[in-house]
């Protein structure tokens, strides 16, 4: 797999004229915020304007978003052409974002979940409510448990709407917090800037051609996925 020879590095899923898809690393960012930190956005940039010797400044538009401590895939435009019917496809939910988590708990075989989002721009955290509220915004999601122990469980989740920390957020309103998030979990739990959910597939129309794209990670491994076999 090609990768952005960048630090930290970034592994490449494909790349054309119109497009540049890659693999997250958790605890990246995806745009660069008040820590100076490594971003994906400037990282990519760099890429481009080194691969292809381009002078002065390299367009690139973010065009959707992964919370730094999830992984998997992202889908950057290199044209603004593409920047904008890709943002045409994700306000009108014809973009399909399929993820897997590890979460606390048994999980149901299978589910689909409405809640009520608010967010608190301030804090950087969103409350879930199971009732329509002020402000709240519908959040929807389906899911499907792959596999389960006695006290975790790996769940297939496909995202209706992309509300901030939707996920995150929704599971640990239902008692299942995400391994790791010890910002909707147990505080007590934290284990650093990762948490246990990845991006695994993608299925958007190209920007030009209007093919049907399906864009994969590879499935998570080591610690906590390390726990189950599949």
């Amino acid at each position: 797999m090609n990768t952005t020879q960048t630090s930290p590095n970034i592994p490449i899923i494909y790349e054309d004229n119109h497009l540049l898809v890659i693999d997250k690393p958790a605890g990246v960012l995806s745009q660069e915020d008040h820590t100076g930190d490594p971003d994906v956005l400037n990282l990519c940039k760099a890429y481009i304007k080194k691969k292809y010797n381009k002078p002065g400044n390299v367009y690139l538009g973010l065009v959707h978003r992964l919370d730094r401590p999830v992984s998997g895939v992202m889908v950057l435009a290199k044209t603004s052409k593409a920047a904008s019917r890709l943002s045409y496809q994700i306000r009108k939910r014809t973009i399909n974002k399929t993820y897997w988590a590890l979460v606390e708990g048994q999980t149901p075989v299978f589910g689909e979940w409405v809640h009520f989002i608010e967010k608190d721009n301030h804090l950087n955290t969103v409350k879930a409510f199971k009732s329509p509220k002020r402000n709240a915004k519908e959040s929807r999601l389906k899911f499907i448990t792959v596999k389960t122990n006695d006290n975790f469980s790996i769940i297939e989740v496909d995202l209706i709407t992309g509300r901030p920390h939707q996920i995150r957020v929704q599971f640990a309103k239902e008692g299942y917090p995400l391994w790791g998030d010890h910002k909707y979990g147990n505080p007590q739990s934290a284990r650093g800037k990762d948490i246990a959910l990845r991006a695994v597939k993608l299925e958007l129309e190209h920007p030009t051609t209007k093919e049907l794209m399906i864009l994969k990670a590879p499935k998570p491994t080591g610690q906590p996925w390390n726990m189950f076999e599949y």
